[in-house]
């Protein structure tokens, strides 16, 4: 199993970690460099959510017709082209159009990797196998932390390391990722209204989930800075402790087989909400518990939606993945964008806290089609 997980943790950790994450942890700096607004901050943030859901709408066309392999692969030449182009960004409009390419590989890796682990693995260990992968986002945050506290000032620097990693991360894929003898074919049950309507509830909840968490990706980094006066080793401590708490993300799979998909999901979702609102509590206790709350309920929540929606699609899982992380996307884009506007008008606590409290309805939505 883990000859083919290990690349897909890694791919993972760059396609999201490096190319999509890492903006916020460096947003402080980038946004002096560039001289941005909270709301040219949330428009960039948006770009890569927007891409995100753009790729995930052709993931499965083109796993169909290309192969797995080969999406991977596009999806690491985005992610490194995006990094190279937000390393050399002169002003707002590049590193949005950069952001935009870098967040492409995000959106197709998680499908072909759900493809790859119903292809190459056991079916015993696809449960654990597509949750090992999804946390690979813990292990991109683990090692971007320390090159954000090494090259605090300088995060051109900083994604050009980034971009290096991607790089060697795509040979090892290429090297150790299989092409199946044959692609996988469309499951004619997947474009019926019937399928649609049991994925009904899981693409509300991937919504929902996407845009309360989009706030925190975007701008917990900032609020410390701006709002806690933190300095750049506290802050970037915050990130890091978020990325090791998110490893515990990959034992999702035996968690939901022990107390089910329905009992997992809401008090996944309740500690993801908890960690919006403890984050304006101004004690250091509640803001790095935050952290804690938040990395390793984030991991556990798409290792939950990786689960349910390969359950409804179980054919193609990569459809169902593209579905529900289409529908996350479309959540974070919307969300980062509003939460920029709202922090620019308003506050970072009232914006935090708004986001939990829609996030919080989220409980109510049922699991029952997950069969």
């Amino acid at each position: 199993m883990w000859k083919f997980v290990l690349p897909g943790i890694a791919m993972i950790g760059v396609t999201y970690a490096f190319a999509r994450f890492s903006f916020g942890l460096f947003l402080p700096h980038i946004t002096e460099s560039l001289d941005l607004t909270e709301s040219n901050a949330g428009f960039v943030g948006s770009t890569a959510y927007a891409s995100y859901t753009l790729a995930l709408l052709t993931a499965s066309l083109f796993i169909q017709k290309w192969g797995q392999l080969r999406v991977i692969q596009l999806a690491g030449i985005s992610a490194i082209l995006g990094l190279l182009g937000i390393a050399f960004s002169p002003n707002f409009y590049i590193l949005a159009l950069s952001t935009f390419i870098a967040g492409l590989g995000s959106g197709w890796s998680s499908p072909a990797f759900s493809q790859v682990a119903a292809t190459s693995l056991r079916e015993k260990d696809r449960d654990r196998g597509n949750t090992w992968m999804n946390s690979g986002t813990s292990f991109g945050l683990i090692v971007s932390g320390p090159i954000a506290l090494l090259f605090t000032e300088h995060w051109r620097l900083s994604f050009l390391l980034f971009a290096l990693m991607a790089i060697v991360v795509f040979i090892w894929n290429t090297i150790r990722i299989p092409t199946p003898a044959s692609f996988p074919s469309q499951d004619k049950t997947v474009t019926g209204s019937r399928s649609l309507k049991r994925a009904k509830w899981l693409i509300i909840a991937s919504i929902m989930v996407g845009g309360s968490s989009s706030v925190f990706w975007t701008f917990s980094r900032s609020y410390l800075t701006a709002v806690y006066q933190m300095s750049d080793f506290e802050s970037v401590f915050f990130w890091i402790l978020m990325g090791v708490s998110g490893i515990i993300g990959g034992v999702a799979g035996s968690f939901i087989n022990k107390i089910g998909l329905s009992l997992s999901y809401r008090l996944t979702l309740l500690i993801m909400m908890t960690s919006l609102v403890i984050i304006t509590i101004p004690n250091p206790i509640t803001i790095y518990t935050s952290s804690i709350f938040f990395g390793v309920s984030y991991i556990v929540m798409t290792g939950i939606l990786i689960v349910w929606s390969t359950r409804i699609f179980t054919s193609l899982p990569s459809i169902g993945v593209s579905l529900s992380f289409l529908s996350l996307g479309i959540g974070q884009s919307i969300g980062s964008f509003i939460a920029g506007g709202t922090i620019d008008a308003i506050s970072y606590p009232f914006t935090f806290v708004l986001f939990s409290l829609i996030g919080l309805v989220g409980v109510i939505v049922p699991t029952k089609n997950s069969n």
